[in-house]
């Protein structure tokens, strides 16, 4: 790893994610004669795919239409509508089923591996690196990289904390995505431009709101939208102790990734819990309500479907009495109690980081990458792959899929030179 062996023929991978090491291994196998080494500056590898999925790891998804793919990406869904039909989700379940891990889809078109364990997708990328030969180097962070001559005969020359360097031909950044903008400088330094960085995919705070009493409490169908906006989403909904998550909260959070951080995360959500019904039309369905209940208790008859602690919740909000019944409910309380089960209004201050599927939007500028072949635009014989290009979807295993698919095409080598 010396720079006095000017060894060039070697591609040089930063970041030993699920992005980099696909591109390490598909790169190591396909160019037998390339020396391939992967750069970690933790000492941990594959953390992401390790936790994804509450550690059974979202692989990635069942949908088959490239299409309907990309609306499940807030940005870059135009760069994946190229980089898809290169390698796409029946790629992904192929390329793991030929080294011995079948992929199982769920009811809501996850895939996991059939084990239930992130560790089965970890050993088999550790397997193929370690078959392919690929050096694999932990605590290994980059401190910048440099061009050494132009054009297609020049190397890379990559600067490691403690003073190392390490030439390449080819090199690959998948370094994930960073949360502050100085963090790209190293990339900005090549001339590259960079689309600024926000949190995606996270939690809404509540403090103080007594909703939060109710925490573990989930609803399987809940519509969530932000007051002011056009931003909804319909979906599960998780009550916690510090305010709401869940598929349709998390989703939420990654299409307003950018409005809710120019409202410094301080904002009205609006929560319909019956969304089949608006306001209009469970009032229109409230009489006959009233007249199948009749003489029932309003507390213990909850006609919703909804969680019992949260119907009881909304019922103590509307001011309804515990001995009220369906046929003498006052027309002041009956009119509150309509208008929170479809618009309940929660004041947001803050946001949770969702440690299992963190993300952050923003990145490399897409215009500047070939998203057929993910080489720059700038410069020669530089790729990248995963979360530091201005990709991001949301949960469900499209972040996933992104990385597989730039990592894949990274490793063909194509169109550097």
């Amino acid at each position: 790893m010396d720079s006095r062996h000017q060894e060039t023929n070697r591609l040089v991978v930063v970041g030993g994610g699920a992005a980099g090491f696909f591109c390490a291994v598909n790169a190591a196998r396909l160019h037998p004669r390339l020396e391939v080494v992967l750069l970690e500056k933790t000492g941990k590898l594959l953390s992401k795919v390790k936790v994804s999925g509450g550690g059974r790891c979202n692989v990635t998804h069942d949908l088959s239409s490239i299409p309907d793919m990309v609306k499940r990406y807030p940005r870059g869904s135009r760069f994946l509508k190229k980089s898809f039909t290169r390698f796409f989700t029946a790629d992904t379940v192929r390329w793991y089923a030929d080294r011995g891990v079948r992929l199982k889809t769920e009811a809501d078109g996850r895939m996991f591996p059939d084990t239930d364990s992130s560790q089965t997708i970890i050993d088999c990328l550790l397997r193929e690196a370690d078959k392919y030969g690929v050096q694999v180097l932990t605590h290994a962070e980059v401190e910048k990289v440099e061009r050494q001559s132009a054009g297609p005969d020049g190397h890379w020359l990559v600067y490691l904390a403690g003073g190392r360097t390490l030439p390449a031909r080819y090199l690959c950044i998948a370094a994930g995505g960073y949360a502050q903008a100085g963090k790209y400088s190293w990339l900005q330094a090549l001339g590259h431009h960079i689309e600024e960085p926000a949190p995606s995919l996270f939690t809404f705070n509540m403090p103080q709101n007594p909703v939060t009493a109710l925490m573990g409490v989930t609803v399987p169908e809940a519509q969530v939208k932000i007051a002011g906006s056009k931003l909804q989403e319909t979906g599960p909904l998780l009550i916690t102790h510090w305010g709401m998550s869940g598929p349709a909260v998390l989703r939420l959070s990654a299409w307003g990734a950018r409005y809710l951080q120019e409202q410094q995360y301080t904002f009205t959500l609006v929560v319909n819990w019956l969304p089949d019904h608006h306001e209009n039309s469970l009032r229109e369905a409230w009489a006959a309500l009233r007249l199948n209940m009749g003489g029932q208790m309003i507390y213990t008859r909850n006609p919703f479907g909804l969680p019992q602690r949260l119907w009881q919740f909304l019922l103590q909000q509307a001011g309804i009495h515990e001995s009220a019944r369906w046929a003498e409910l006052p027309a002041r309380e009956q009119n509150k109690l309509i208008r929170l089960l479809t618009a309940m209004e929660f004041a947001v201050k803050g946001k949770t980081t969702f440690k299992e599927e963190f993300v952050t939007c923003g990145g490399i500028q897409l215009a500047e990458i070939d998203p057929l072949t993910m080489c720059s635009r700038v410069a020669p014989n530089l790729y990248f792959a995963g979360e530091v290009m201005d990709v991001d979807g949301i949960t469900g295993g499209f972040n996933f899929q992104h990385a597989w698919t730039s990592g894949w095409i990274a490793a063909q080598l194509s169109g550097g030179g």
